[in-house]
């Protein structure tokens, strides 16, 4: 049974049911889709994210920057085992920022910045945003509004009161603080 035709039971119009009817499907674009780029991602710009978030990858990558390396080189910077290393360039191969090739029994990786040059192009877009609302709060801190209360002065100390005063501790009737010396029924250590 299809999760769509559970939910004929509760009285909502399944896919079936809708094309059975009449009804355009709820996933068809037609010419007035809107589409919010934030919430449809790229598959391989989540990929190319996640593998720049980690510190090692992004190591790895500026060492592949300056030419090919082999794995065991790579792994010789670092306090981590060799297929620790290994898997870490497997995150980096599968979202497209390294190629791998055997060469023997010798596997080389080399630096593929176009899953780079995506990410940048997406974070372009998003840049005359940032920076827009950046100056706009230069802007805002930068003068001081007229309109904009002040807070008023804190009022000055006023002089401390009798009852303020520390006073002077009283003797206590009772017994001396802490625990009173008792003997035992066995006795004390001395007799022992």
């Amino acid at each position: 049974m299809r999760v769509l035709d559970v939910a004929r039971g509760a009285g909502v119009l399944t896919a079936r049911r809708r094309l059975a009817d009449g009804v355009p499907p709820l996933t068809a674009a037609g010419p007035h889709t809107i589409v919010n780029h934030m919430v449809y991602h790229s598959p391989t710009l989540d990929a190319t994210f996640a593998a720049l978030a980690d510190p090692t990858r992004r190591d790895i990558l500026e060492r592949l920057a300056a030419g090919d390396r082999t794995i065991s080189e790579l792994a010789s910077r670092f306090d981590m085992t060799l297929p620790a290393v290994s898997k870490h360039v497997r995150v980096l191969q599968r979202a497209g920022l390294a190629r791998v090739e055997r060469q023997g029994r010798v596997r080389r990786a080399t630096l593929d910045a176009a899953p780079m040059r995506a990410a940048l192009a997406w974070m372009a877009r998003y840049r005359k945003f940032w920076e827009s609302e950046l100056d706009l709060l230069a802007s805002y801190l930068e003068t001081p509004s007229s309109s904009e209360p002040t807070w008023p002065k804190p009022p000055p100390p006023s002089p401390p009161s009798k009852s303020a005063a520390s006073s002077a501790r009283r003797g206590s009737a009772s017994s001396t603080r802490g625990r009173s010396r008792r003997s035992s029924k066995r006795g004390t250590r001395r007799d022992r």
